[in-house]
C-alpha cells in the first residue's frame, strides 16, 4: 500500500513540476515575459490550494480509495491535454484542472495512514511519501529535460500524462481493504469535528504557517530552478536536466534518513513532540543558507550550497505531516490535512508569482533567494514557539476513553 502511494506522489510531483522543465522552451515559443511565466507557474496552485478544503471534507465522508482514483485520473488527463495547448489561456486552464485533480492526494494519504498505521509507522511512511515528492521531480527533471531537448516540450506532457494512468489498475488490485484498518483507528462512530473546532486548536497556526514556509522553499525549486540554471548559470538544457535533478534527489535521501532516525528515536523512548519539533525547526533553520546561492560567483560552490539547503529541507519534510496526523487523529485527519494543505500551498501561488515579479523588475534572482531565506526562518521560529504537544487532540465529539 505504502509503495503504491509513494509512486502516486512521485507521479503527482512530476506532473506539477513538468511545466518548469518546459519553461525555457515554452517561454521562447509563446514569447512570454518573466512575469507572465511566473503567473503560469503559479496557476496550478490556485485551484490546488482552494480545493484542499473540499478534498478534506470529501475524504472524511466518502470512500478514500474512490476519491484517490478519481483525483488521479483527472490530473493525469489534464497533464496529457497540456501537450495540445495552443496558447497562454489554454495552458492556464489545464494547469487549473491539474490542481483540482491533485488536491485529493494528501487528504487521502493522511486518512489512510491514520487508519492503518501507528505513530512510529506513520513517521517512516510520511518520510517515504515525502521522498516520493523529491525523487519524482528529480527523475522528471532528468528525463523531462532530455525529452524536451530531443522532442520538444509538448511530447513531455503527453507521455507523462498517459504513462501515469498505468498506476490506476495497480491501485485497484492492491489498494487497502476495510479489513486492514487498525482496530483502534477504524471508522469512528462519532461525527468528525467541524472546521471551526479544528481551527481553534492551539497547534493549528504552527502546522499551517510552518507548512507554508517549507513549501515556499520547495516550490521555488520546482518552478524556477530550471529557468535559473539556464538563464543565470548559463547551463544548456541537457546540463540543466542533470544538475536540476540533484536538489530534489538530495532532499529525498535526507528525508528518508531523517524518517529512519526519527523512528529509532521514538522506539528508544523519545517523545513525538521532541522528535518532530527537532526535525522541523532544525531543518528550516539550516535551509536559510540558500540566500548565499546567488551571492556565490563560483557555480560549483553555489550548487554545493543549494544541495546543503535541500538536505536541510528534507530533514524538515520528514516530520511535518506526521505532526498533523498525530494531533488530528482518525476523526479529523482529512479535514485538518485539507485546511493545512490549503494554507501551505498558497506558497505555490506566492513563490512563483513573486519570483517572476522580482526577476522582471531587478533582472536577477538575488532578492528572490533572499525572500526564500527569510520565509524559512519564519517557519523555523513558528514551529519552535507556537507548536504545542504532538499528541492526539481531544475533540468534543470524541468517544469517551474506557476506564
Amino acid at each position: 500500500m505504502v509503495c503504491l502511494l509513494v509512486v502516486s506522489v512521485a507521479i503527482n510531483y512530476i506532473d506539477r513540476s513538468n511545466l518548469s522543465i518546459a519553461a525555457p522552451s515554452l517561454k521562447e515559443e509563446m514569447a512570454l515575459s518573466p512575469a507572465q511565466l511566473g503567473l503560469l507557474l503559479s496557476s496550478f496552485f490556485w485551484s490546488y490550494a482552494l480545493c484542499q478544503i473540499v478534498a478534506g471534507w470529501v475524504v472524511d465522508r466518502w470512500n478514500v480509495n474512490t476519491v484517490m482514483i478519481a483525483g488521479f485520473v483527472l490530473w493525469s488527463g489534464a497533464t496529457a491535454a497540456t501537450g495540445w495547448a495552443t496558447g497562454f489561456a489554454m495552458l492556464f486552464a489545464f494547469r487549473l484542472l491539474l490542481g483540482i485533480g491533485e488536491s485529493a492526494a494528501y487528504p487521502c494519504y493522511s486518512k489512510i495512514f491514520v487508519q492503518r498505521l501507528d505513530e512510529r509507522q506513520r513517521g517512516v511512511a510520511n518520510a517515504l511519501i515525502d521522498a516520493g515528492t523529491k525523487f519524482g521531480p528529480a527523475l522528471g527533471t532528468l528525463v523531462g529535460g532530455l525529452v524536451v531537448a530531443h522532442w520538444g516540450w509538448r511530447a513531455l506532457f503527453v507521455v507523462l500524462g498517459l504513462a501515469g494512468l498505468l498506476w490506476v489498475p495497480a491501485w485497484l488490485r492492491w489498494m487497502p481493504r476495510d479489513e486492514t484498518v487498525r482496530a483502534d483507528a477504524g471508522r469512528p462512530a462519532a461525527p468528525p469535528p467541524g472546521f471551526l473546532e479544528i481551527l481553534r486548536h492551539r497547534s493549528v497556526p504552527a502546522t499551517f504557517i510552518g507548512h507554508f514556509c517549507g513549501n515556499y522553499f520547495y516550490y521555488f525549486l520546482l518552478t524556477w530552478l530550471p529557468y535559473y540554471l539556464v538563464q543565470e548559470r548559463h547551463f544548456s538544457t541537457k546540463t540543466m536536466a542533470y544538475v536540476g535533478a540533484l536538489p530534489p534527489l538530495f532532499a529525498g535521501c535526507s528525508t528518508i534518513l531523517a524518517g529512519w532516525v526519527s523512528y529509532r528515536a521514538l522506539r528508544a523512548g523519545a517523545t513525538p513532540t521532541r522528535v518532530r519539533k527537532t526535525c522541523t525547526v532544525a531543518g528550516l533553520a539550516l535551509a536559510t543558507v540558500v540566500v548565499f546561492v546567488p551571492l556565490t560567483s563560483n557555480t560549483t560552490a553555489a550548487m554545493a550550497v543549494l544541495l546543503f539547503a535541500s538536505v536541510a529541507y528534507g530533514i524538515f519534510a520528514s516530520s511535518h505531516w506526521a505532526i498533523t496526523q498525530t494531533i488530528a487523529g482518525p476523526l479529523a485527519a482529512g479535514r485538518w490535512s485539507g485546511l493545512q494543505n490549503f494554507v501551505g500551498n498558497l506558497a505555490g501561488v506566492v513563490a512563483p508569482y513573486l519570483t517572476g515579479q522580482v526577476v522582471d523588475r531587478t533582472g536577477n534572482f538575488l532578492w528572490a533567494f533572499a525572500a526564500i531565506s527569510l520565509v524559512t526562518l519564519i517557519g523555523a521560529t513558528t514551529y519552535l514557539f507556537a507548536l504545542g504537544p504532538v499528541e492526539p487532540a481531544t475533540w468534543r465529539s470524541s468517544p469517551p476513553v474506557p476506564g
